[in-house]
Protein backbone atom coordinates (compact mmCIF):
# COMPACT_ATOMS: atom_id res chain seq x y z
CA UNK A 1 0.00 0.00 0.00
CA UNK A 2 1.42 3.22 -0.90
CA UNK A 3 2.01 5.88 2.04
CA UNK A 4 0.64 9.55 1.44
CA UNK A 5 3.89 11.50 2.68
CA UNK A 6 1.75 14.14 2.99
CA UNK A 7 -0.04 13.07 6.26
CA UNK A 8 3.42 12.02 7.91
CA UNK A 9 3.88 13.62 11.20
CA UNK A 10 6.73 16.17 12.05
CA UNK A 11 9.44 13.47 13.63
CA UNK A 12 10.11 16.24 16.17
CA UNK A 13 5.89 15.21 17.18
CA UNK A 14 7.68 11.36 18.38
CA UNK A 15 9.12 10.58 21.50
CA UNK A 16 11.38 7.35 21.00
CA UNK A 17 11.33 4.62 24.13
CA UNK A 18 13.48 2.46 24.41
CA UNK A 19 13.17 -1.12 26.81
CA UNK A 20 16.25 -1.79 28.35
CA UNK A 21 15.00 -5.50 29.26
CA UNK A 22 15.39 -6.83 32.64
CA UNK A 23 18.22 -8.79 34.44
CA UNK A 24 18.96 -10.59 31.00
CA UNK A 25 19.13 -14.32 32.41
CA UNK A 26 19.27 -15.76 29.38
CA UNK A 27 22.18 -13.48 28.13
CA UNK A 28 24.04 -14.79 31.23
CA UNK A 29 27.30 -14.54 31.92
CA UNK A 30 27.34 -11.77 29.21
CA UNK A 31 24.66 -9.69 31.77
CA UNK A 32 26.36 -10.40 34.56
CA UNK A 33 28.23 -7.50 35.11
CA UNK A 34 26.61 -5.43 32.36
CA UNK A 35 23.10 -4.62 31.43
CA UNK A 36 21.92 -6.51 28.37
CA UNK A 37 21.80 -3.49 25.95
CA UNK A 38 25.38 -2.84 26.77
CA UNK A 39 26.37 -5.91 25.71
CA UNK A 40 29.46 -5.69 23.19
CA UNK A 41 29.07 -6.48 19.42
CA UNK A 42 30.60 -6.81 16.81
CA UNK A 43 33.99 -5.82 17.80
CA UNK A 44 33.54 -2.11 18.79
CA UNK A 45 29.67 -1.50 19.22
CA UNK A 46 26.86 -2.03 21.92
CA UNK A 47 23.57 -3.83 21.25
CA UNK A 48 21.78 -0.46 22.36
CA UNK A 49 23.81 1.35 19.50
CA UNK A 50 21.18 -0.03 17.07
CA UNK A 51 17.65 1.22 17.96
CA UNK A 52 19.61 4.87 18.48
CA UNK A 53 20.78 4.69 15.37
CA UNK A 54 18.01 3.75 14.10
CA UNK A 55 16.07 6.68 15.82
CA UNK A 56 18.98 8.86 14.66
CA UNK A 57 18.63 7.78 11.00
CA UNK A 58 15.23 8.35 10.77
CA UNK A 59 15.35 11.93 12.03
CA UNK A 60 14.04 10.88 16.11
CA UNK A 61 15.91 13.18 18.27
CA UNK A 62 14.26 12.43 21.28
CA UNK A 63 15.35 9.06 22.88
CA UNK A 64 14.79 7.70 26.37
CA UNK A 65 16.45 3.88 27.17
CA UNK A 66 14.99 2.52 30.33
CA UNK A 67 16.90 -0.01 32.60
CA UNK A 68 17.41 -0.95 36.06
CA UNK A 69 20.32 -3.63 36.26
CA UNK A 70 24.41 -2.57 35.88
CA UNK A 71 23.70 0.34 34.35
CA UNK A 72 27.01 1.88 35.33
CA UNK A 73 28.33 1.00 32.00
CA UNK A 74 25.93 1.58 29.56
CA UNK A 75 25.54 4.99 31.71
CA UNK A 76 29.24 5.55 30.51
CA UNK A 77 28.60 3.86 27.01
CA UNK A 78 25.38 6.27 26.41
CA UNK A 79 27.40 9.77 27.89
CA UNK A 80 30.46 8.94 26.07
CA UNK A 81 28.65 8.54 22.73
CA UNK A 82 25.42 10.57 22.12
CA UNK A 83 25.58 14.41 22.40
CA UNK A 84 23.84 16.62 20.21
CA UNK A 85 24.56 20.64 20.37
CA UNK A 86 22.07 22.97 22.48
CA UNK A 87 19.84 24.07 19.69
CA UNK A 88 18.64 20.95 18.03
CA UNK A 89 16.90 19.99 21.71
CA UNK A 90 18.09 16.62 21.02
CA UNK A 91 19.23 13.89 23.66
CA UNK A 92 19.41 10.46 24.59
CA UNK A 93 18.42 9.76 27.97
CA UNK A 94 18.38 7.04 30.58
CA UNK A 95 15.76 6.95 32.91
CA UNK A 96 17.06 3.90 35.61
CA UNK A 97 14.16 2.45 37.93
CA UNK A 98 13.78 4.68 41.03
CA UNK A 99 12.05 4.95 43.93
CA UNK A 100 9.35 7.72 44.50
CA UNK A 101 6.64 8.29 46.90
CA UNK A 102 3.73 6.90 44.87
CA UNK A 103 6.05 3.69 43.83
CA UNK A 104 8.77 2.11 46.02
CA UNK A 105 8.86 -1.24 43.27
CA UNK A 106 11.65 -2.07 40.39
CA UNK A 107 9.62 -2.08 36.84
CA UNK A 108 7.44 -5.41 36.55
CA UNK A 109 7.54 -5.52 32.73
CA UNK A 110 7.59 -3.23 30.02
CA UNK A 111 4.12 -1.55 30.30
CA UNK A 112 5.09 -1.09 34.02
CA UNK A 113 8.44 0.69 33.21
CA UNK A 114 6.99 2.95 30.68
CA UNK A 115 3.36 3.38 33.19
CA UNK A 116 6.51 4.95 36.06
CA UNK A 117 8.02 7.09 33.85
CA UNK A 118 5.01 9.15 32.72
CA UNK A 119 6.13 12.04 34.57
CA UNK A 120 9.47 12.30 32.78
CA UNK A 121 7.65 11.56 29.33
CA UNK A 122 4.73 14.02 29.85
CA UNK A 123 7.29 17.05 30.44
CA UNK A 124 7.62 16.85 26.38
CA UNK A 125 5.19 18.13 23.50
CA UNK A 126 4.57 14.70 21.73
CA UNK A 127 1.73 13.34 19.77
CA UNK A 128 3.23 9.64 19.37
CA UNK A 129 5.33 7.36 21.31
CA UNK A 130 7.57 4.90 19.39
CA UNK A 131 8.00 2.27 22.19
CA UNK A 132 11.50 -0.34 20.67
CA UNK A 133 13.12 -3.38 22.00
CA UNK A 134 17.13 -2.81 23.23
CA UNK A 135 18.00 -5.90 21.79
CA UNK A 136 17.43 -6.48 18.45
CA UNK A 137 19.89 -6.31 15.40
CA UNK A 138 17.79 -4.78 12.44
CA UNK A 139 18.13 -1.33 10.48
CA UNK A 140 14.59 0.75 9.98
CA UNK A 141 13.33 3.78 8.60
CA UNK A 142 10.69 4.24 11.66
CA UNK A 143 9.27 7.74 9.52
CA UNK A 144 7.56 4.67 7.49
CA UNK A 145 6.00 2.90 10.07
CA UNK A 146 4.84 6.65 11.35
CA UNK A 147 3.35 7.40 8.34
CA UNK A 148 1.57 4.41 7.98
CA UNK A 149 0.21 4.96 11.76
CA UNK A 150 -1.14 8.24 10.47
CA UNK A 151 -2.91 7.06 6.93
CA UNK A 152 -4.50 4.33 8.79
CA UNK A 153 -5.58 6.62 11.40
CA UNK A 154 -4.62 4.17 13.90
CA UNK A 155 -4.65 4.35 17.68
CA UNK A 156 -1.53 1.74 18.12
CA UNK A 157 0.93 0.64 15.05
CA UNK A 158 2.94 -2.55 15.65
CA UNK A 159 6.15 -3.31 13.64
CA UNK A 160 5.58 -7.23 11.77
CA UNK A 161 7.67 -9.33 10.22
CA UNK A 162 6.89 -12.40 7.50
CA UNK A 163 8.25 -15.07 9.29
CA UNK A 164 7.89 -19.28 8.55
CA UNK A 165 5.43 -21.99 10.43
CA UNK A 166 8.80 -23.00 12.23
CA UNK A 167 9.92 -19.56 13.16
CA UNK A 168 5.86 -18.48 14.37
CA UNK A 169 5.95 -21.19 16.82
CA UNK A 170 8.51 -18.85 19.04
CA UNK A 171 7.02 -15.41 18.80
CA UNK A 172 4.12 -13.61 19.14
CA UNK A 173 1.95 -13.76 15.76
CA UNK A 174 -0.99 -11.27 14.93
CA UNK A 175 -3.87 -12.02 12.70
CA UNK A 176 -4.64 -9.15 10.35
CA UNK A 177 -7.44 -8.11 7.42
CA UNK A 178 -7.50 -6.68 4.08
CA UNK A 179 -6.79 -3.55 5.45
CA UNK A 180 -3.90 -4.03 7.80
CA UNK A 181 -6.06 -3.80 11.02
CA UNK A 182 -4.90 -6.98 13.91
CA UNK A 183 -8.06 -9.02 14.77
CA UNK A 184 -6.22 -11.36 16.56
CA UNK A 185 -2.57 -12.30 18.67
CA UNK A 186 -1.59 -15.47 19.98
CA UNK A 187 1.70 -15.59 21.80
CA UNK A 188 3.85 -18.56 20.61
CA UNK A 189 1.11 -20.61 19.19
CA UNK A 190 2.40 -24.47 19.15
CA UNK A 191 -0.98 -26.39 17.56
CA UNK A 192 -0.75 -27.13 14.39
CA UNK A 193 -4.72 -26.19 13.88
CA UNK A 194 -4.31 -22.40 15.55
CA UNK A 195 -1.36 -22.26 13.58
CA UNK A 196 -3.50 -22.86 10.15
CA UNK A 197 -5.92 -20.44 11.60
CA UNK A 198 -3.17 -17.44 11.42
CA UNK A 199 -1.70 -18.63 8.23
CA UNK A 200 -1.49 -14.13 6.34
CA UNK A 201 -3.83 -15.41 3.18
CA UNK A 202 -2.01 -15.65 0.48
CA UNK A 203 -3.69 -13.17 -1.84
CA UNK A 204 -2.93 -10.40 0.26
CA UNK A 205 1.05 -11.07 0.29
CA UNK A 206 1.01 -8.86 -2.92
CA UNK A 207 -1.23 -5.76 -1.30
CA UNK A 208 1.35 -6.09 2.00
CA UNK A 209 4.19 -6.45 -0.18
CA UNK A 210 5.39 -9.22 0.75
CA UNK A 211 7.62 -11.18 -1.41
CA UNK A 212 7.73 -14.95 -2.31
CA UNK A 213 4.70 -16.73 -2.37
CA UNK A 214 5.59 -19.10 0.20
CA UNK A 215 3.24 -19.66 3.70
CA UNK A 216 3.99 -16.91 5.60
CA UNK A 217 2.82 -15.60 9.13
CA UNK A 218 3.13 -12.07 10.85
CA UNK A 219 5.14 -11.91 13.53
CA UNK A 220 5.40 -8.85 16.07
CA UNK A 221 9.12 -7.18 16.16
CA UNK A 222 8.27 -5.82 19.51
CA UNK A 223 8.14 -2.34 17.78
CA UNK A 224 4.59 0.04 19.06
CA UNK A 225 3.63 3.55 17.83
CA UNK A 226 0.98 4.79 20.09
CA UNK A 227 -0.75 8.01 19.87
CA UNK A 228 -0.18 10.38 22.93
CA UNK A 229 -3.70 10.00 24.75
CA UNK A 230 -3.90 6.03 23.26
CA UNK A 231 -0.98 5.29 25.63
CA UNK A 232 -2.41 6.93 28.82
CA UNK A 233 -5.64 5.28 28.61
CA UNK A 234 -3.91 1.86 27.88
CA UNK A 235 -1.67 2.31 30.32
CA UNK A 236 -4.55 3.85 33.29
CA UNK A 237 -4.60 0.11 35.22
CA UNK A 238 -1.93 -2.47 36.98
CA UNK A 239 -1.11 -4.73 33.70
CA UNK A 240 2.49 -4.82 33.17
CA UNK A 241 3.72 -6.06 29.88
CA UNK A 242 2.90 -4.80 26.47
CA UNK A 243 3.24 -7.69 24.60
CA UNK A 244 1.60 -10.10 27.25
CA UNK A 245 -1.02 -7.74 28.52
CA UNK A 246 -1.89 -4.68 26.69
CA UNK A 247 -1.56 -5.04 22.73
CA UNK A 248 -4.04 -8.02 23.43
CA UNK A 249 -6.24 -5.71 25.05
CA UNK A 250 -6.15 -3.08 22.91
CA UNK A 251 -6.95 -5.43 19.55
CA UNK A 252 -10.27 -5.77 21.16
CA UNK A 253 -10.52 -1.76 22.36
CA UNK A 254 -8.93 0.45 19.71
CA UNK A 255 -7.82 0.47 16.31
CA UNK A 256 -4.74 -1.90 16.44
CA UNK A 257 -2.81 -2.12 12.77
CA UNK A 258 -0.01 -3.68 11.59
CA UNK A 259 2.66 -2.28 9.51
CA UNK A 260 4.85 -4.51 7.60
CA UNK A 261 8.60 -5.02 7.43
CA UNK A 262 10.65 -6.92 5.27
CA UNK A 263 14.63 -7.00 5.99
CA UNK A 264 17.13 -8.65 8.33
CA UNK A 265 15.75 -9.00 12.26
CA UNK A 266 17.06 -11.05 14.51
CA UNK A 267 16.01 -10.68 17.93
CA UNK A 268 19.11 -11.13 20.04
CA UNK A 269 17.53 -12.86 23.12
CA UNK A 270 19.79 -15.87 23.78
CA UNK A 271 23.74 -16.74 23.67
CA UNK A 272 23.29 -18.92 20.49
CA UNK A 273 21.18 -15.55 18.69
CA UNK A 274 23.67 -13.41 19.76
CA UNK A 275 26.73 -15.80 18.91
CA UNK A 276 25.54 -16.59 15.38
CA UNK A 277 24.30 -13.03 14.90
CA UNK A 278 28.05 -12.12 15.29
CA UNK A 279 29.68 -15.02 13.57
CA UNK A 280 27.46 -14.03 10.24
CA UNK A 281 29.01 -10.60 9.96
CA UNK A 282 31.94 -11.99 9.01
CA UNK A 283 30.33 -13.55 6.24
CA UNK A 284 31.36 -12.04 2.68
CA UNK A 285 27.69 -10.84 1.92
CA UNK A 286 26.48 -10.35 5.85
CA UNK A 287 22.58 -10.00 6.70
CA UNK A 288 23.15 -7.04 8.51
CA UNK A 289 25.66 -5.02 6.70
CA UNK A 290 27.52 -2.28 9.07
CA UNK A 291 29.34 -0.69 5.89
CA UNK A 292 25.60 0.84 5.08
CA UNK A 293 26.88 4.59 5.37
CA UNK A 294 23.09 5.69 4.01
CA UNK A 295 22.32 4.39 7.31
CA UNK A 296 25.22 4.06 9.59
CA UNK A 297 25.57 2.48 13.38
CA UNK A 298 26.63 4.97 15.45
CA UNK A 299 28.53 4.39 18.61
CA UNK A 300 31.62 5.68 20.94
CA UNK A 301 34.01 7.77 18.56
CA UNK A 302 37.47 5.78 20.27
CA UNK A 303 41.05 7.69 19.77
CA UNK A 304 42.27 3.96 19.27
CA UNK A 305 45.97 3.11 16.20
CA UNK A 306 44.70 1.18 13.68
CA UNK A 307 45.31 -2.43 13.88
CA UNK A 308 48.59 -3.88 13.67
CA UNK A 309 48.79 -7.26 11.98
CA UNK A 310 52.32 -9.00 12.14
CA UNK A 311 52.53 -12.70 9.75
CA UNK A 312 49.09 -13.62 11.50
CA UNK A 313 46.63 -15.51 8.80
CA UNK A 314 43.32 -13.91 8.47
CA UNK A 315 40.52 -15.62 6.91
CA UNK A 316 36.58 -13.98 7.01
CA UNK A 317 37.40 -11.79 10.67
CA UNK A 318 36.36 -8.92 11.50
CA UNK A 319 39.22 -6.71 13.02
CA UNK A 320 38.47 -3.57 15.29
CA UNK A 321 40.46 -0.91 16.12
CA UNK A 322 43.90 -1.20 18.18
CA UNK A 323 44.21 -4.77 17.90
CA UNK A 324 48.15 -6.30 17.70
CA UNK A 325 47.84 -9.55 16.41
CA UNK A 326 51.17 -11.65 16.56
CA UNK A 327 51.48 -14.83 13.74
CA UNK A 328 48.28 -16.49 14.52
CA UNK A 329 45.48 -17.86 12.72
CA UNK A 330 42.55 -16.26 12.82
CA UNK A 331 39.15 -17.48 10.74
CA UNK A 332 35.68 -16.72 11.06
CA UNK A 333 36.10 -14.93 14.31
CA UNK A 334 35.25 -10.90 15.86
CA UNK A 335 38.12 -9.47 16.80
CA UNK A 336 37.06 -6.51 19.49
CA UNK A 337 38.61 -3.93 19.97
CA UNK A 338 42.41 -3.53 21.71
CA UNK A 339 42.43 -7.22 21.72
CA UNK A 340 46.11 -9.04 21.88
CA UNK A 341 46.78 -11.92 20.08
CA UNK A 342 50.04 -14.06 20.53
CA UNK A 343 52.43 -16.08 18.21
CA UNK A 344 51.02 -19.86 18.00
CA UNK A 345 47.34 -18.95 18.53
CA UNK A 346 44.12 -20.62 16.54
CA UNK A 347 41.46 -18.96 17.13
CA UNK A 348 38.34 -20.91 14.91
CA UNK A 349 34.41 -19.39 15.30
CA UNK A 350 35.15 -17.26 18.46
CA UNK A 351 33.85 -13.75 19.60
CA UNK A 352 36.95 -12.00 21.02
CA UNK A 353 35.42 -8.86 22.68
CA UNK A 354 38.51 -7.12 23.43
CA UNK A 355 39.63 -5.14 26.35
CA UNK A 356 38.82 -1.88 27.82
CA UNK A 357 42.08 -0.55 28.22
CA UNK A 358 45.90 -1.21 27.28
CA UNK A 359 47.70 -3.04 30.37
CA UNK A 360 50.68 -1.34 31.41
CA UNK A 361 54.39 -2.64 31.84
CA UNK A 362 53.76 -2.55 35.12
CA UNK A 363 50.68 -4.39 35.48
CA UNK A 364 51.85 -7.35 33.29
CA UNK A 365 55.09 -8.10 35.06
CA UNK A 366 52.70 -7.31 38.47
CA UNK A 367 50.15 -10.52 37.05
CA UNK A 368 53.10 -12.47 35.51
CA UNK A 369 54.99 -12.46 38.88
CA UNK A 370 52.26 -14.18 40.27
CA UNK A 371 51.95 -16.25 37.46
CA UNK A 372 48.91 -14.50 36.19
CA UNK A 373 48.56 -14.35 32.42
CA UNK A 374 48.06 -10.50 30.73
CA UNK A 375 45.12 -9.46 29.44
CA UNK A 376 45.04 -11.47 25.78
CA UNK A 377 45.47 -14.22 24.55
CA UNK A 378 48.52 -15.91 25.48
CA UNK A 379 50.52 -18.18 22.95
CA UNK A 380 50.08 -21.36 21.25
CA UNK A 381 46.54 -21.40 22.65
CA UNK A 382 43.22 -22.74 20.79
CA UNK A 383 40.04 -21.13 21.20
CA UNK A 384 36.65 -22.60 19.00
CA UNK A 385 33.31 -21.88 19.59
CA UNK A 386 33.84 -19.42 22.29
CA UNK A 387 33.25 -15.52 23.33
CA UNK A 388 35.62 -14.33 25.76
CA UNK A 389 34.17 -11.41 26.97
CA UNK A 390 36.22 -8.10 27.58
CA UNK A 391 39.46 -7.58 30.04
CA UNK A 392 40.04 -11.57 29.90
CA UNK A 393 43.58 -12.91 30.74
CA UNK A 394 44.05 -16.43 28.70
CA UNK A 395 47.30 -18.00 29.22
CA UNK A 396 49.55 -20.00 27.20
CA UNK A 397 49.12 -23.15 25.45
CA UNK A 398 45.42 -23.46 26.84
CA UNK A 399 42.93 -25.15 24.82
CA UNK A 400 38.95 -23.53 24.73
CA UNK A 401 36.09 -25.82 22.86
CA UNK A 402 32.64 -26.93 24.48
CA UNK A 403 33.56 -29.76 22.24
CA UNK A 404 32.31 -33.22 24.63
CA UNK A 405 30.68 -31.13 27.35
CA UNK A 406 27.15 -30.53 27.97
CA UNK A 407 25.87 -27.72 26.57
CA UNK A 408 24.80 -25.69 29.87
CA UNK A 409 27.88 -26.00 32.50
CA UNK A 410 28.92 -23.59 35.11
CA UNK A 411 32.63 -23.73 36.10
CA UNK A 412 35.03 -21.76 38.08
CA UNK A 413 36.60 -20.41 35.31
CA UNK A 414 34.04 -20.42 32.20
CA UNK A 415 30.27 -21.06 31.64
CA UNK A 416 29.00 -23.04 28.74
CA UNK A 417 25.66 -21.93 27.16
CA UNK A 418 23.82 -23.45 23.84
CA UNK A 419 27.16 -25.27 23.12
CA UNK A 420 29.22 -21.89 23.82
CA UNK A 421 31.73 -21.71 25.76
CA UNK A 422 31.85 -18.63 27.38
CA UNK A 423 35.20 -16.54 29.48
CA UNK A 424 33.28 -13.82 31.22
CA UNK A 425 34.59 -10.14 31.76
CA UNK A 426 37.45 -9.79 33.65
CA UNK A 427 37.79 -13.80 33.47
CA UNK A 428 41.39 -15.09 34.05
CA UNK A 429 42.39 -18.23 32.56
CA UNK A 430 45.61 -20.15 34.33
CA UNK A 431 48.44 -21.14 31.35
CA UNK A 432 48.02 -24.80 30.06
CA UNK A 433 44.48 -24.82 30.96
CA UNK A 434 42.24 -27.41 28.53
CA UNK A 435 38.93 -26.78 28.38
Amino acid sequence: MAINTRMSPKTSNVLSIIMGGGQGTRLFPLTRDRSKPAVPLAGKYRLVDIPISNCINSGLRRVYLLTQFNSASLHRHISQSYKFDHFSGGFVEILAAEQSFSSTSWYQGTADAVRKNLVHFLNHDFDYALILSGDQLYRMDFRRIIAHHVEMDADVSIATIPVTRNEAQSLGIMQTNAEHRIVRFVEKPKDPEVLDSLKLNPELHQRFGIEGGDERFLASMGIYVFNRDVLLKLLDNNLTDFGKHIIPGAIETHKVYSSVFQGYWEDIGTIRSFFEANLDLVSELPRFNFFDMSSPIFTRPRFLPASKINGATIDHAVVSDGCIINYAKIYRSIVGVRSIVNEGCDINRTVLMGSDYYESEASIQHYEANGVPRIGIGKNTRIENAIVDKNARIGANCVISPEGKPDHLDHALYYIRDGVVIVPKNGIIPHGTVI
